[in-house]
């Protein structure tokens, strides 16, 4: 049987808008079940994606900025089966920070498949994290 259903883009309001630098915050397909990727999400805050100094604050916002996306299409952390983290040099005391605040947001839920890629550094001059990622719903 074929899915006749087009990708759903959602640009959440509450994010800066990606369309002038040539991507969107996340699309969602569905086949039977929704499929949802999302566009990197790094530590910027706002429209005018203000990032904070240091490595965890800028964790604690990419995910609060994954959480609005992910909220944008009904979903949550739990949803993730996928991720992507980009790491400015990349370190033990960076993976550690990166694993403290992983388990805050999945809790006592299992934990998605990751792929960690230490980067030289990201799109924006002080950027220190970006993470990307797949959620499926049924």
């Amino acid at each position: 049987m074929e899915n006749t259903q087009q990708p759903q883009l959602i640009n959440p309001t509450a994010l800066f808008n990606p369309s002038p630098y040539g991507f969107s915050h996340s699309i969602s397909v569905k086949n039977p079940s929704r499929i949802c990727f999302i566009s990197g999400q790094s530590g910027g805050v706002g429209e005018n994606h203000v990032l904070a100094d240091d490595f965890k604050t800028q964790v604690q916002d990419a995910l609060k900025n994954m959480e609005i996306v992910l909220q944008s299409h009904s979903m949550t952390f739990e949803n993730i089966v996928k991720i992507t983290l980009l790491i400015v040099d990349h370190n033990q005391e960076k993976l550690e920070i990166w694993a403290e605040e992983a388990k805050k947001v999945w809790k006592n839920s299992f934990l998605p498949t990751s792929t960690l890629i230490p980067v030289s550094q990201l799109a924006l001059p002080g950027m220190l994290f970006e993470i990307d990622a797949i959620a499926v719903k049924n």
